[in-house]
């Protein structure tokens, strides 16, 4: 017992000091933000254009590209395929990546001269300096979250389940709509929140595809290099309240999602 008090006391004193790493910068520069200069950030027209073009343009890019990221998270979760490994670790690639070669390469495929770019030409479309271009650039570095998480959630669905109902008649896509994707919602739920906040805070591979027009951490580092961090300081607290916030209502909403069918079972028994 003494040796296991021991033991939790360590385990505490790390964990403390682990979270004080987190929330001692956090705490400091709110502390250090004057509600004048608050205040000044919340009337500011360019922060409140800037936060809200990274709101919108990260979720657009997580609802967009969820549409093809949860079917192939199932199918690497279900399948055994040739090179499946080799698949997995291009998907996590993104992650280890330093975020202005990814831009770089981004850069390559959506100019005018890429691929993509090219292609989007044709319809007046330039993916440079433009919000499309910032989505991609958002999703190509966060996207690795969303696979990751849904994939893992898909994996811990029971496959017997799924076997049964194929087994009773089912067709494969509604046993997917039915089946997998109820059961593996919390998975998936986390790893679209954590795609969305990734993208929102995304800096070094947006500001090569698109300096102007300027999301929230452009804007926050344009601050910063020309003025100082007394001017910066105060956007970066707006956004990051306003941030939270947004992911708070998202968690909001995953909850209530997870709580319907509990409730409908409760007054079913």
């Amino acid at each position: 017992m003494r040796r296991n008090s021991i033991f939790t006391w360590i385990v505490m004193i790390l964990s403390s000091l682990v979270l004080l790493f987190i929330l001692a910068p956090l705490a400091g520069m709110f502390i250090h933000t004057g509600s004048a200069e608050f205040l000044e950030a919340v009337k500011d027209k360019e922060v409140h254009q800037s936060v809200w073009l990274t709101l919108w343009v990260s979720f657009t890019a997580t609802f967009i590209f969820s549409i093809g990221a949860i079917p192939f998270a199932w199918l690497l979760a279900r399948k055994k395929f040739l090179f499946k490994n080799v698949v997995q670790g291009i998907i996590d690639l993104p992650i280890v990546l330093p975020h202005t070669a990814a831009g770089i390469a981004l850069l390559g495929f959506i100019s005018r001269d890429g691929f993509l770019g090219k292609t989007a030409s044709i319809f007046g479309l330039n993916l440079v300096n433009h919000p499309s271009g910032i989505a991609l650039a958002m999703a190509f570095v966060s996207l690795p979250f969303l696979i990751n998480a849904a994939r893992d959630g898909f994996a811990a669905v029971p496959e017997r389940l799924e076997k049964a109902a194929l087994n009773l008649g089912a067709s494969h896509t509604k046993v997917f709509f039915t089946i997998s994707l109820p059961l593996g919602w919390r998975s998936i739920t986390t790893g679209f929140v954590m795609m969305f906040a990734r993208g929102m805070s995304e800096f070094g591979a947006v500001v090569i595809i698109a300096y102007h027009p300027m999301i929230a951490p452009v804007l926050i580092y344009e601050r910063f290099s020309s003025y100082g961090l007394n001017y910066a300081r105060p956007a970066a607290v707006f956004f990051i309240l306003v941030a939270l916030l947004f992911l708070i209502l998202l968690r909001l909403f995953s909850l209530k999602r997870k709580e319907k069918p509990l409730s409908t079972d409760a007054q079913t028994d």
